[in-house]
């Protein structure tokens, strides 16, 4: 007999997960949603074996829980549900900040191990209309263990993210993390919302190539889960957000004063850094 896996939430992240774990060593999945509509989807597709509108009917008998809510939702979750879960059980979320997350997972009591987690994946579009159990396919599945994490929570981690397709299982630290992905994840959001601020935007029609389109994707972004994703990370946000002003300064500050030298000399060694960067 399988593990039995809860999926808290069944939005496009819960509801791929789902459908990317079917098959995952012979487990029971359970889906829990507010929505009686998205528990019908959820069964009707067959993304989950049994579907719950009560999180305490299910949790006592989870061997693995995945909280897919967001953000400020799993510490609301994690709070209200503490002495909910079965002794024993596994503990992760799908979370874009791991910070706050890892912080509010001191209220779950010593039996039961949490582990923060991130699959890299994601999709401009929400609900689990829009699911699909492909999507983490290739995709880095970063996890946050701490020297509680014991071996065997560590290996389920790693076999979950080699059977939804993962690339590989990264391990860092919660504030690593943040810095990194408020680098390579956050700050890109913000300059996609921030380039379609300029006036000129619905006068492009007809004018777009593919990296107007490719900088501009994730513009169209959910709002309150972006609005929470860069509040709990401001302190990391606004450490890249003031090093990319400086760097559009400086282009130009070179373009304002003809620095053709100047110019190059930037372009060509951004260009080399990436190509280097590509190398590895």
């Amino acid at each position: 007999m399988g593990k039995t896996i809860v999926i808290i939430g069944l939005g496009l992240i819960g509801g791929s997960m789902a459908m990317a774990l079917r098959g995952f060593e012979d487990s029971r999945l359970v889906g829990v949603d507010t929505d009686p509509e998205t528990l019908r989807f959820a069964v009707e597709r067959g993304a989950v074996d049994e579907a719950a509108e009560n999180a305490e009917t299910v949790l006592g008998r989870a061997d693995l829980v995945f909280l897919c809510l967001r953000p400020e939702g799993i510490i609301r979750f994690m709070e209200k549900y503490a002495g909910q879960f079965r002794s024993g059980a596994v503990v992760t979320d799908v979370a874009g900040i791991k910070g706050a997350i890892v912080a509010a997972a001191r209220c779950l009591p010593d039996t039961v191990e949490f582990i923060g987690g991130h699959p890299m994946a994601g999709r401009e579009t929400s609900g689990i209309q829009n699911a699909d159990g492909r999507l983490f396919r290739g995709a880095h599945y970063i996890v946050t263990p701490s020297e509680k994490t014991t071996p065997s929570a560590l290996a389920l981690m790693e076999r979950i993210a080699r059977h939804i397709g993962c690339r590989d299982l990264v391990q860092t630290k919660p504030e690593e993390h943040d810095e990194i992905i408020a680098y390579t994840s956050q700050v890109m959001h913000v300059m996609a919302v921030a380039i379609c601020d300029d006036p000129v935007l619905f006068r492009c029609r007809g004018f777009e190539g593919g990296s107007f389109r490719d900088c501009t994707r994730v513009a169209a972004l959910d709002v309150p889960l972006w609005t929470e994703l860069f509040s709990l990370n401001a302190g990391a946000l606004t450490g890249v957000l003031s090093r990319l002003e400086g760097s559009l300064k400086a282009y130009r500050e070179a373009l304002e004063t003809g620095d053709r030298e100047s110019l190059s000399e930037k372009l060509r060694y951004s260009s080399d850094r990436k190509r280097h960067m590509n190398l590895e």
